[in-house]
């Protein structure tokens, strides 16, 4: 749910608020280092709010893990509390009708997403799956290659690198598909499978009895 929630997330800061990432910061980075020599018309400022809002909340994520160290799960429902929040923010803006990309209302939006993904994507290194992040799929897709049968291996974790990859996608198209209508559109959705994430979690650890 959180990698589908990705390419949503994607879809809206990509193609609704001038071509920037706010969870692939490697693309960013990329993007960047092309509107730096002003080649295509790529944006500057955008991608550093991104680059910055992404590891301000990459280092919120570490306080918390300090701070809740003995209880991951408290750790984990915390951030997802977080991203919810910071995205229901990010919806309740674009609802206004008065965000635009590379303007002062769009950046304060890639702002927020910026940050969720941040906070949520050092959360989940932390919890330590192979190769499945929610945010970026360069290494999911080489263990995909590299363990397949194809490669000499047994496939091993295929079907759950598989599955990010397939639910990524799947939400890039929902994003650019719901972007036809309005930029809250994918954001509500992002909010809600956030939330839906959330409250699964905390029924999932609520203790027995």
């Amino acid at each position: 749910m959180l990698t589908f929630t990705t390419g949503l997330v994607d879809a809206v800061s990509y193609l609704g608020l001038g071509r920037v990432f706010t969870a692939n910061m490697t693309g960013n980075v990329v993007l960047l280092g092309f509107g730096v020599v002003g080649a295509g018309g790529l944006p500057v400022v955008s991608p550093l709010v991104s680059l910055c809002a992404f590891l301000a909340g990459a280092v919120g994520s570490g306080r918390l893990a300090a701070r809740f160290a003995s209880d991951r799960r408290v750790h984990l429902a915390r951030t997802l509390a977080i991203e919810v929040a910071l995205i229901a923010v990010a919806v309740v803006l674009a609802a206004t009708g008065a965000v635009h990309a590379n303007r002062f209302s769009g950046d304060l939006v890639i702002a927020l997403l910026a940050l969720a993904m941040g906070v949520r994507s050092a959360t989940v290194r932390r919890l330590g799956v192979p190769d499945l992040s929610t945010v970026v799929l360069t290494m999911t897709l080489i263990g995909l290659a590299s363990d397949s049968p194809i490669a000499g291996h047994d496939g091993a974790g295929s079907l759950r690198r598989g599955g990010a990859v397939a639910a990524m996608f799947a939400g890039a198209v929902a994003g650019a598909l719901l972007l036809r209508t309005s930029l809250t559109l994918p954001l509500a959705a992002a909010a809600l499978l956030a939330l839906a994430t959330w409250v699964l979690y905390a029924r999932a650890i609520e203790p027995a009895g």
